[in-house]
């Protein structure tokens, strides 16, 4: 993604378009697209609604060896304030559909909201952990974002990819290669344009149940409309605790976090590994806060904290 644009600068407008098409924006503002509402402009961006605009937008870009970068629902992202000097594909893909009985296959740019709820509603569990979880369930998977003790690659059966020469292709989970908030598809450089999950059936109330209780827990700890991206460090593997992890949060409340922030950004009162954007922050202050929290853990415990938060463009 450092390579130069290839774009003649007497490349016009129009010519642009007719290669891109007509969806082709310029210098579109990326705030309103993170969850962070901080960032700079994209040089070039382009809503994709259906899997051949992706499509065709891969191969555009191709063509004019232009980076580019997927944007899902932006809840997990924090972009440079100099934008991104090259082509923002954001990924609005859409619709539910239950296959059989247990399948649902459902567009990458849906809400990850919008499937537990289809889920519930046509009493299938599995999914109940995600409840809470903002973004789109494209970036879901490409995180393999989870909670609970649950997370989306568990539940994943296949995946619809636009690959890097812009072919659509579909492969099972196991092509995901899915670990802690990761998977291969963060390397591959594959768009997700759809997922198809295979849960199972149970009891609508109990579902309902489950539900309720998650998203009660996220109310305690959760900014419920705050600027924030959720959890900003992994969790540390420790066979030896529950889930397996030490919770980032647990040390970061260790060494004061809750007292730390950075221009308009700060660390969240009822949770130490949420930072949140007061109103003013820009994501130059996230980012220095973000170091001075990693710093703070690695004197204390000798632990580095890896980020959940993707970070785009120049820091």
């Amino acid at each position: 993604m450092a390579e130069k644009l290839s774009v003649s600068p007497d490349m016009s407008r129009s010519a642009m378009m007719a290669l891109f098409g007509p969806k082709l924006e310029f210098n579109k503002g990326l705030a309103p697209f993170t969850s962070f509402k901080t960032g700079g402009s994209a040089r070039y961006f382009i809503s994709a609604q259906t899997v051949d605009d992706v499509a065709q937008a891969v191969r555009a870009a191709k063509k004019l060896n232009m980076p580019h970068f997927f944007l899902g629902g932006g809840s997990n992202l924090l972009v440079s304030d100099q934008g991104y000097d090259g082509l923002i594909v954001r990924i609005d893909v859409r619709g539910l559909e239950l296959i059989g009985e247990v399948e649902i296959e459902c567009g990458a740019g849906e809400e990850l909201a919008a499937l537990v709820d289809f889920a519930a509603e046509n009493s299938l569990s599995g999914i109940e952990f995600a409840s809470g979880i903002w973004g789109n369930v494209g970036g879901a998977v490409y995180g393999n974002a989870g909670a609970y003790g649950g997370d989306i690659g568990s539940v994943v059966a296949e995946v619809t990819l636009v690959d890097s020469q812009g072919e659509v292709k579909t492969v099972g989970s196991e092509y995901c290669r899915f670990g802690y908030r990761d998977s291969y598809l963060k390397t591959s450089g594959e768009a997700i344009v759809k997922a198809y999950f295979k849960l199972k059936k149970g009891d609508a109330s109990q579902i309902r149940q489950r539900i309720d209780e998650i998203l009660a827990l996220r109310r305690d700890k959760h900014p419920i409309e705050g600027r924030s991206a959720g959890c900003f460090f992994k969790n540390i593997p420790d066979p030896g605790q529950p889930h397996r992890k030490v919770p980032a949060g647990r040390l970061l409340e260790e060494v004061g976090a809750k007292r730390m922030a950075v221009g308009g950004a700060r660390v969240f009162d009822k949770h130490a590994n949420i930072i949140v954007n007061t109103g003013s922050a820009t994501s130059n202050d996230i980012r220095k806060l973000a170091d001075m929290l990693k710093k703070k853990v690695y004197e204390k415990f000798g632990v580095k904290l890896e980020e959940e938060v993707i970070q785009l463009g120049k820091f």
